[in-house]
C-alpha cells in the first residue's frame, strides 16, 4: 500500500508540467496507484496535474480479468497495457510518457530465481519490442527525437531471489537499460539519475527549490 506519499519531491511530470503546461503527457500502467497515488494526478497536494492520457486500472476489473493465484491475469493486462501504449505512442507521440509492466516482478516474489522468471523476462522483452517499434516509426516518419529507459524498482533477496527490503548489495542494485550511450565517466549508476536525465534530454529546467533537492545526475553523454 501507498500511505502518505511525500509531494514535496515533485514527480517528472510536475515538474514538466510546470516548465510547460503544453507538454502531453501519458501513463499506461497495470497498477493504478502509479497514476493516483505515486504521481498524484488530479491531487491539489501533488499540484493538481493533468495526465492527459491514461490506460490504467484494470486489475479492479475482475469481470474482465479474473483474479487468478498463478497471477495469468496480470500477464494478459500487460499485454494489454503494452499493445496500447505502442499504439498511442505510434499515433499522438506524447512528449513524455511511463509504462508500467507487472508480470516479472509477480515471478520474481512467487518463485524467486526460476525458469518462471526467466520466462516472464522473455515475455516482457517481446511487450517491450512492440513500444520500440513505435518509438522507431516516431523518429523515423516525425522526426522526433526520443529517450527510452527501462528500469526496476528494486532488487531481490540474496539467498532466495525472492523479496525485497534489506540493505543487501542485491537487494539495493537495478538495472537500467537506455537507447542512448551513458556518460561512461559514471563509476555507478542510480534510479535518482534517471530523472535528471529526463530533464535534460527533454531541455526542462526545473524550479530552483526542486533542483536542490535532486541527488541524482544526467546520464547522457554531451
Amino acid at each position: 500500500n501507498i500511505e502518505n506519499p511525500n509531494y514535496n519531491f515533485w514527480s517528472v511530470f510536475r515538474i514538466a508540467e510546470a516548465s510547460n503546461p503544453a507538454l502531453q503527457t501519458a501513463i499506461y500502467s497495470t497498477w493504478l496507484d502509479n497514476r493516483t497515488k505515486l504521481v498524484g494526478d488530479g491531487l491539489r497536494e501533488a499540484g493538481n496535474i493533468s495526465i492527459d492520457y491514461s490506460f490504467d486500472g484494470f486489475e479492479n476489473d475482475t469481470l474482465r480479468f479474473p483474479h487468478d493465484t498463478e497471477r495469468r491475469y496480470i500477464l494478459d493486462i500487460d499485454e494489454m497495457v503494452s499493445i496500447e501504449a505502442a499504439r498511442h505512442i505510434k499515433e499522438s507521440g506524447p512528449d513524455l510518457a511511463w509504462i508500467y509492466l507487472e508480470y516479472t516482478d509477480d515471478m520474481g516474489h512467487k518463485f524467486g530465481d526460476s525458469p518462471e522468471l526467466n520466462h516472464a523476462v522473455v515475455l516482457a522483452d517481446k511487450q517491450v519490442q512492440r513500444i520500440w517499434e513505435a518509438i522507431h516509426f516516431r523518429e523515423n516518419e516525425h522526426g522526433e527525437k526520443y529517450l527510452l529507459i527501462i528500469t526496476t524498482d528494486h532488487g531481490r533477496d540474496k539467498a532466495t531471489g525472492k523479496g525485497h527490503g534489506g540493505q543487501t548489495d542485491r537487494e539495493r542494485t537495478v538495472w537500467i537499460v537506455s537507447n542512448v550511450r551513458i556518460d561512461g565517466s559514471f563509476a555507478q549508476t542510480s534510479h535518482v539519475d534517471i530523472l535528471p536525465t529526463i530533464l535534460d534530454h527533454m531541455e526542462i529546467i526545473a524550479p530552483p527549490k526542486i533542483m536542490k533537492n535532486l541527488e541524482g545526475s544526467s546520464l547522457l553523454q554531451r
